[in-house]
């Protein structure tokens, strides 16, 4: 038998408040999406600050709209703007009342039993990830050889940054993978392996098996919290899934300092990972960036949760 999702406790937001949250979040995505409109505009590319809005099927006017997340009322015009949104729905009298506001206010708040309705599948899975991840022992021994990988005998093969050039060149290049193992856990680097360096990996990774190898120490596990975040929007609120986006960001910077093309020219100095010193620098970065998304996760996976209660049939 199915059970009707329990009523969530529902609190008012002020109109200011909630005005002032909205232009906070748009200011603070503006910041990273702008500039690449205009980059879009002018037919130009970037390798790094491009990404997030190329790799991940969340759009920059998608990422601008601002939700606050289960549980919240919103009236005035946030109210009104949101009446057609998707997994919003209007309160009733009853609800009005109960929250002071006069009979046929307008009032949203995040439509609960839709959402679960439409996203019981993806839930489960952001649900087993999340917890898989967070239960597994974090490793730190890749060195980002993943992007190595990818140019692996490149002169074989369709150079992926086509307008990048190696560091150390092609036969540089390859004497880093060769001379290293490749210990790569996740599957959305690993599928972009050249033919001749998917032998080399450790690991096979596939998405079969992707809830059984990814870890915490992992930048492309880190990366995709934020894949996560938007994912469940709007039950999150904008501002955790700008702290996961922003969290991608500097992990993206950092990966593609490690990787084997030169970005000085884009300000962006090389960590050399074929070096002990720049190892040893790799894996700093990598354990502040594991510590930050272990908290990040823990927080995903507690509004996850407690929005999944629901979700038992």
């Amino acid at each position: 038998m199915c059970s009707v999702p329990p009523v969530e406790p529902l609190s008012l937001l002020a109109e200011d408040s909630a005005q002032a949250r909205e232009e906070a979040h748009l200011q603070r995505v503006s910041r990273y999406a702008d500039p690449y409109l205009a980059r879009r505009s002018a037919g130009q590319k970037h390798p790094v600050e491009d990404f997030l809005f190329t790799y991940y099927t969340q759009k920059p006017g998608q990422l601008k709209r601002w939700h606050p997340g289960a549980g919240t009322v919103l009236t005035g015009g946030q109210a009104a703007a949101r009446q057609g949104w998707k997994h919003y729905r209007t309160l009733d009298d009853g609800e009005l009342a109960s929250l002071g506001l006069a009979a046929g206010s307008t009032a949203v708040t995040f439509d609960r039993a839709a959402f679960l309705a439409d996203r019981k599948d993806a839930m489960a899975f952001a649900e087993v990830i999340l917890r898989g991840t967070a239960a597994r022992p974090a490793q730190f021994g890749c060195f980002g050889l993943h992007e190595w990988a990818m140019v692996y005998r490149q002169d074989k093969f369709d150079l992926r940054h086509e307008y990048l050039k190696l560091r150390l060149g092609s036969a540089g290049t390859d004497k880093v993978v060769e001379d290293n193992k490749i210990r790569c856990t996740h599957f959305d680097a690993f599928r972009f392996y050249t033919p001749d360096a998917v032998p080399l990996n450790e690991f096979s990774p596939s998405r079969e098996t992707q809830r059984h190898l990814e870890q915490p120490g992992c930048l492309h596990a880190n990366m995709d919290l934020y894949k996560w975040a938007y994912k469940l929007l709007p039950a999150l609120s904008s501002e955790l899934v700008m702290d996961c986006f922003e969290l991608s960001w500097r992990i993206r910077a950092m990966d593609m300092q490690a990787s084997p093309y030169d970005l000085a020219e884009w300000g962006y100095p090389a960590i050399p990972i074929e070096t002990p010193q720049g190892k040893a620098s790799y894996v700093e970065h990598q354990r502040n960036f594991a510590a930050e998304a272990t908290t990040l996760r823990e927080r995903l996976a507690l509004d996850l949760g407690a929005l999944a209660e629901g979700a038992q049939k």
